[in-house]
């Protein structure tokens, strides 16, 4: 658990009042059998006391208690009510949920109940947000939480999960801690920069720990392209000459008729694409123009769209049949080119054949993750990394140069105050709060 962060300026006060709201919100999708309403502040029991048919002021955290909601005398849905007490629940508050009936009128009426009775209906992300303002989580776990609930395959639940239990904070800890020791050191010998035999800081040591942060922090910034890719969908390019079967192989793929399949060559103008999930990721496959030499003003302007898209692409299915050569493409080191010669008796777009073998081999070409790993997939922590590398690869060419401590310092503390921001170790100002929490669900 981490510590709360007073610092902060709250946005959890009551305008005017110099206390922290009571919020309330729909924390489930509605038109499903049951809904959860969420309630969270130091107001909790006594707002809920007077809509609940039981007292539960002196309940048990971590219970369950049935009864009803009541609006006077009307009875209006039977639920059950799970109390969690502070500092052990969700944003670290007294919390409760309600669970309802699906109903709308029934979720809308106990809501409007709560908000007459003195609470707060809760903004976007504002249950996170607290439990960040409150030390339950930092700031890269808060977002965690928002990638938790968009993911929508194994991959980046792996990813999401992983960042959720701290690693990715952990990792950051580690490296803050050796900068931070870096760059106390140097300021000491500021201290004692009347004694010029003092050095308390050695070069070579310092020369060579900087370089291992810098390979951490590059590390760390390098696993963004893939985190990309497995959040957006891991780009697959088929490419070949006209009428190898490109669009016929994507349609079976998908397992419907997306593309256009004609014999008239040059029908695929411009880039086709669709994403499927095989073995827990979501491949992006992109039929392209058949690559050719041609006159057609339009058909080279796919053709050069084709070229483009293989090389953004991450792993290439490079096509072509019997008699037909495979296109001439530059491609890179890190990409995965896997050939299929169509319409043989190994391989048959049309009917299927050699399709589950391809998936297989398009599987094997994704990269791996675990609940473990650390890998970027937040641009703002990717920027916070590249600047933080910067700063480092100053203080790198600092030490080579053999400027003064002073300016070390200072870079190093760019570095340290960069990778803060990942993790809001540092005072953030409320409008980055705003921008991570505005896209949260309400009831989040």
């Amino acid at each position: 658990m981490n510590t709360p962060n007073p610092s902060l300026p709250s946005p959890l006060l009551t305008e005017g009042l110099g206390e922290v709201s009571t919020i309330c919100a729909l924390a489930t999708a509605t038109g499903g059998a049951i809904g959860i309403i969420r309630i969270s502040g130091p107001q909790m029991f006594d707002i809920l006391s007077r809509v609940f048919s039981k007292n539960i002021s002196d309940a048990q955290p971590n219970t369950i208690h049935y009864g009803h909601i009541k609006d006077g005398t009307d009875i209006i849905d039977e639920v059950l009510v799970s109390i969690f007490r502070a500092p052990h629940s969700y944003t670290g508050e007294n919390c409760a949920e309600i669970s309802c009936h699906g109903s709308s009128y029934i979720l809308n009426k106990v809501l409007a109940l709560l908000i007459e009775n003195g609470c707060q209906q809760a903004g976007p992300g504002e249950f996170t947000l607290r439990a960040y303002l409150n030390g339950k989580m930092d700031l890269s776990q808060a977002e965690a939480v928002a990638d938790l609930i968009a993911s929508n395959n194994m991959a980046t639940h792996h990813i999401a999960m992983s960042q959720l239990r701290g690693h990715f904070s952990s990792k950051l800890a580690q490296l803050r801690e050796q900068l931070l020791k870096l760059t106390s050191l140097l300021e000491l010998e500021l201290d004692f920069s009347d004694h010029e035999d003092l050095e308390f800081a050695d070069r070579k040591e310092l020369q060579e720990l900087t370089y291992t942060i810098d390979n951490h922090i590059t590390h760390l910034a390098d696993t963004f392209q893939t985190g990309n890719a497995l959040k957006n969908g891991i780009p697959v390019a088929i490419v070949g000459a006209p009428n190898v079967g490109k669009s016929t192989l994507l349609n079976a793929l998908l397992g419907e008729e997306r593309a256009i399949v004609s014999d008239i060559q040059g029908t695929t103008r411009d880039a086709i694409e669709d994403t499927i999930q095989l073995g827990g990721v979501t491949f992006r496959f992109i039929d392209t123009a058949g690559i050719r030499h041609t006159d057609d003003k339009i058909e080279s302007l796919g053709i050069e769209r084709s070229k483009d898209a293989a090389q953004r692409a991450r792993i290439i299915l490079l096509m072509t049949e019997p008699g037909v050569p495979y296109p001439d493409i530059v491609t890179r080191d890190d990409q995965t080119v896997i050939h299929i010669e169509n319409k043989t008796d190994t391989f048959q777009a049309k009917f299927g054949i050699g399709l589950e073998s391809l998936k297989q081999q398009l599987i094997a070409a994704a990269p791996k993750t675990s609940e473990t790993d650390v890998i970027i997939t937040n641009a703002r922590h990717y920027d916070a990394l590249v600047r933080a590398h910067e700063a480092i690869q100053r203080v790198i060419d600092g030490l080579e140069m053999q400027i003064s401590g002073d300016l070390l310092s200072e870079d190093l503390r760019q570095a340290l105050d960069s990778l803060a921001e990942i993790t809001g170790g540092q005072i953030t100002p409320n409008e980055v709060l705003g921008n991570i929490f505005k896209n949260f669900c309400v009831g989040k």
